[in-house]
């Protein structure tokens, strides 16, 4: 049933939303398929819930409904479930999953925004699949559903005619990479131009996201490691110098890294070198400025751990993130 270029059949989208539906999961995407549709393509956006009724978003704004989720019997060409701030951490009604189990069955393509992965993967939709969700809760998908190869750094995941998205804007991502293929690059484009977003973002979603995440050390010797590195990243932080600060031996340090963090120091220190590096860009750092303050040996050492980890330059995630510019943020520094 998807609309081929120059067709005039509609190409219906089902949109699943519930009380406490992410508004922007659903603006998103939707403003993608209504911008196409201006500029001569036939989406007809149909929203649908259980019971049909109209629902609550995230922001309190009331969202009507056309259809009922449990008897929507035409299906879809393409489904979009929509994600929620609760779907992670609280059990998805019956009602809900059977619903977008049967509607998944009855169209072409099924997609999820956000926490919608955990809906699809509730309903059995993700079992044996590669799938992503928001990078806040992509443990917690792997954990939750061990049947779901989770990629935690995609912006979003085609596996067959299933599509996973992460979160919240990674929905408008998602719904260009549908128009493209429904009706080709240069409409998506064309899209793309006038919501003023990228076509294609450089970089996965790891960019969004802090890189030091989980709770601090249980041992107290840990403790004062992890102090003495974040006060002063720049410092000399070998295993041995590491290891004199806590007083224990190299060896027994290393131990202690690996038993409770799951990491060795020097992956440690350099996640940490990592953060302050971001932070610096985004308080308007020059990249020099930014690779001197977090201990990096050059810009290019700095530019080098960035495409490696996020895929982008430092000048390019600064022009994205910074939110000031300071008096060394000059426009000479290599990127």
């Amino acid at each position: 049933m998807t609309t081929t270029r120059g067709s005039q059949s509609p190409h219906r989208v089902g949109v699943v939303v519930f009380d406490g539906v992410k508004l922007l999961d659903v603006a998103g995407p939707s403003e993608v398929f209504s911008e196409a549709n201006r500029i001569g393509t036939h989406y007809e956006l149909v929203l649908c819930s259980v019971g049909g009724a109209e629902v609550t978003s995230s922001t309190g704004l009331r969202i009507p409904v056309d259809e009922d989720a449990a008897s929507a019997g035409l299906g879809f060409d393409t489904l979009l479930v929509m994600g929620g701030d609760r779907l992670p951490t609280h059990p998805i009604s019956t009602e809900l999953r059977d619903a977008v189990n049967a509607m998944s069955a009855r169209s072409g393509r099924v997609c999820s925004i956000c926490t919608g992965a955990f809906i699809l993967a509730a309903a059995g939709r993700l079992n044996g699949r590669r799938a992503t969700t928001h990078w806040r809760h992509t443990q917690l998908l792997r954990d939750a559903y061990p049947g779901v190869t989770v990629e935690p750094d995609a912006i979003f995941v085609r596996d067959g005619r299933t599509f996973t998205s992460a979160g919240v804007t990674a929905g408008i991502d998602l719904a260009l990479a549908l128009l493209e293929d429904d009706h080709g690059e240069a409409i998506a484009r064309q899209v793309a131009q006038s919501l003023v977003v990228f076509l294609q973002r450089p970089g996965g979603q790891s960019q969004f996201s802090p890189t030091l995440q989980g709770p601090r050390p249980h041992t107290s010797a840990l403790r004062a490691v992890f102090d003495a590195v974040a006060a002063d990243p720049a410092a000399e932080h070998s295993i041995p110098t590491l290891a004199a600060q806590a007083a224990l031996s190299p060896r027994h340090l290393t131990r202690l890294f690996q038993e409770e963090l799951g990491t060795t120091p020097a992956r440690y220190v350099d996640a940490v070198r990592f953060d302050s590096a971001k932070a610096a860009l985004d308080t308007g750092y020059s990249v020099r400025g930014a690779a001197e303050r977090a201990g990096y040996g050059s810009p290019e050492t700095l530019r080098r751990a960035f495409v490696s980890r996020l895929g982008v330059s430092p000048r390019a995630y600064q022009q994205r993130f910074r939110s000031a510019q300071r008096p060394d943020a000059t426009n000479t520094t290599a990127d």
